[in-house]
């Protein structure tokens, strides 16, 4: 997925101010997601979490696009025409609909409700992303993780992974990466991650256990979860700090609620982050532009690709500046 636009704005704090707040209580920020177009004459809308200027990564976890359910006789679904990435991972995970990606290693992979595509763009890779014929509704989310320096020129990598199912009382999990409630996913990534879909039953509750060196955001699709002590409706974002070791989650609604947990350590690093490029410095992102739009050898080509290539944006009249967490209070 291509990153039209720039930066977030919304948070609020948690039900509970500081003062009010038990000792060992994780704080919840809740970050609101804004309308985005994808682009087109019949663009596809989506709600980006992040990056915002309250938060810019989750762990590694630096952009959170979350999208219907949209039909898409009325949106025309999702048409990403071939574009590149450099410096991150993207993740693709669908509730609905179905996905069919091709990218210029020469994967053809269809993505389907349940199953993850990974894509390693660290030095250069384009990627199209189109809903298939079939598809009457299309939903879910896409994810970007960011490399660190010593990783961020990786080879071109792709990864289809379908996560089993787990349950407990009250809720299933499919863990697409990390280690949660006793699963583990065997993806690769460059940092430590959490990713996993959570659907909790109605009036039900669940407890899980955490890394304490992690911290985390819950995405809420559906319903409305109370997260420790803060209620989130859907597509807002509960960010809560590291040193939690529980994540509590009720659902508050007669119905089944959907939520994708993100999680891993601080992230480190400052990065510099325009349109589909994550680098160091502002030159780095000129240099990936013009390298895009003089179709380099370092994106490659994507064979018997049924649209054109996404020609880039003009550059800003100001030099695009790095950008990292505010400190932790």
């Amino acid at each position: 997925m291509s990153n039209p636009e720039g930066n977030a704005e919304a948070l609020r704090r948690g039900a509970l101010g500081e003062g009010d707040r038990s000792a060992g209580t994780p704080r919840v920020d809740v970050l609101t997601a804004r309308d985005v177009p994808l682009g087109g004459p019949r663009a596809m809308r989506v709600r980006r979490t992040l990056p915002q200027r309250a938060r810019t990564l989750i762990g590694a976890w630096c952009f959170a696009d979350h999208y219907g359910p949209h039909q898409v006789a009325e949106s025309g679904g999702m048409n990403m025409p071939p574009h590149p990435h450099t410096g991150l991972q993207t993740v693709t995970w669908l509730f609905s609909g179905e996905i069919e990606h091709r990218d210029t290693l020469g994967t053809h992979s269809l993505v389907r409700p349940g199953e993850m595509n990974l894509m390693t763009g660290g030095y250069g890779i384009a990627h199209s992303e189109i809903s298939t014929p079939n598809t009457r509704v299309i939903h879910g989310v896409q994810l970007w993780v960011a490399l660190p320096e010593e990783h961020r020129n990786a080879a071109r990598d792709f990864q289809h992974y379908v996560p089993e199912l787990a349950q407990t009382d009250g809720a299933r999990l499919r863990v697409f990466l990390g280690t949660l409630a006793g699963r583990t996913s065997p993806v690769r990534a460059f940092t430590p991650l959490l990713g996993a879909e959570i659907v909790i039953e109605p009036r039900a509750a669940l407890s899980l256990a955490v890394d304490t060196a992690f911290e985390h955001g819950l995405l809420v699709d559906s319903g409305a979860i109370r997260l420790i002590d803060t209620v989130l409706r859907p597509a807002e974002l509960g960010y809560v700090p590291r040193g939690a070791d529980t994540l509590t989650m009720v659902n508050e609604t007669d119905d089944p609620a959907r939520a994708i947990l993100l999680g891993g350590p601080p992230f480190g690093e400052e990065i510099v982050m325009w349109w589909n490029f994550i680098g160091r410095s502002h030159e780095d992102i000129v240099k990936a532009r013009e390298d895009w739009e003089a179709s380099s050898e370092r994106f490659g080509v994507i064979e018997d690709s049924p649209s054109g290539r996404l020609p880039a944006p003009a550059l800003p009249n100001a030099v695009i500046t790095p950008r990292r967490n505010p400190p932790t209070r």
